[in-house]
């Protein structure tokens, strides 16, 4: 079986994107399998993920997403940008601002173009974010997990659980870079009290607008840059008043720009997307 592919990065965090509005690819191998194979650095193309371009009944289009260990995950913000910009510049959705179907729910991407007529920047509608232990889900008595402490492997650490469609746990510290990402990241995303495991940010306070964050990401580790995530960190930020309602989000890959409007209680994610190059995959059966 061959099909076509498309890798892209949005800051850093690749995914590698497949059109199977047919099922043709669906027809031959498992979603989450195929993930394993395709987003091997070593064995494969090498991706954090990837990205399913389906039909949708009730929307648009529809968006699934597979972590690179072939887990499904809801959403991810930065690959949802750089499917907005394969969408409308491969002219597969003709109009700048439509609606997605995926397991986070409705999610409604704008594109806003350069000169020369492709999709320069991606600002995403990333809905509502879920504030309630249960919907997160993490297990709390409280009617919001913030700045709450949880023991871990010993230690006492503070943290404030947020879902953006997906689970988020942010901790502050004071250096990021003085941090074992991948012992903590780890420890956090397993906990007992994340029923369904977590992504993990760290993040570091500059001012009210500003502030630089780390990723651990549930199933694929530390990520360069995550969409959800940068919106999670802003709304903790926010609950813990350590931020205003807008931030800038410095991350290894780069920056996003966060807003939560409080009035339709919404969180605005906008920033790039780049294509990284083109090919065909040939699947050959094990």
């Amino acid at each position: 079986m061959k099909f076509d592919f498309v890798k892209m990065e949005g800051l850093g965090n690749d995914f590698v994107i497949i059109d199977d509005r047919e099922g043709n690819i669906s027809k031959n191998i498992q979603y989450g399998k195929l993930a394993e194979k395709l987003c091997s650095r070593h064995f494969g193309i090498g991706a954090d993920g990837i990205i399913l371009i389906l039909n949708s009944e009730t929307m648009d289009i529809k968006y699934r997403i597979f972590n690179a260990d072939g887990t499904e995950a809801e959403m991810c913000g930065n690959g949802m940008r750089c499917f907005a910009k394969y969408l409308y510049d491969h002219k597969i959705i003709l109009q700048k601002k439509f609606k997605v179907e995926t397991l986070a729910g409705t999610v409604i991407p704008e594109v806003f173009l350069c000169e020369t007529g492709k999709v320069k920047n991606v600002k995403v509608d990333m809905g509502v974010p879920l504030l309630t232990p249960g919907d997160i889900p993490f297990k709390s008595a409280k009617e919001r997990a913030v700045n709450e402490p949880v023991v871990v492997h010993g230690e006492k650490l503070f943290l404030t659980a947020v879902s953006m469609g997906n689970p988020h746990a942010v901790v502050f510290v004071d250096d990021i870079e003085n941090i074992d990402i991948e012992k903590q990241g780890k420890r956090i995303e397993n906990h007992e009290k994340f029923p369904e495991k977590t992504n993990v940010e760290f993040v570091q306070v500059i001012n009210e607008n500003e502030f630089k964050m780390r990723i651990w990401e549930r199933g694929a580790g530390e990520t360069l840059a995550c969409g959800t995530g940068a919106c999670a960190a802003l709304i903790a930020s926010n609950l813990n008043k350590k931020t205003l309602e807008n931030a800038l989000v410095h991350l290894k890959g780069g920056d996003l720009k966060i807003l939560w409007d409080k009035k339709n209680r919404h969180v605005f994610m906008t920033g790039p997307a780049e294509l990284v190059f083109t090919g065909e995959f040939v699947y050959e059966r094990p």
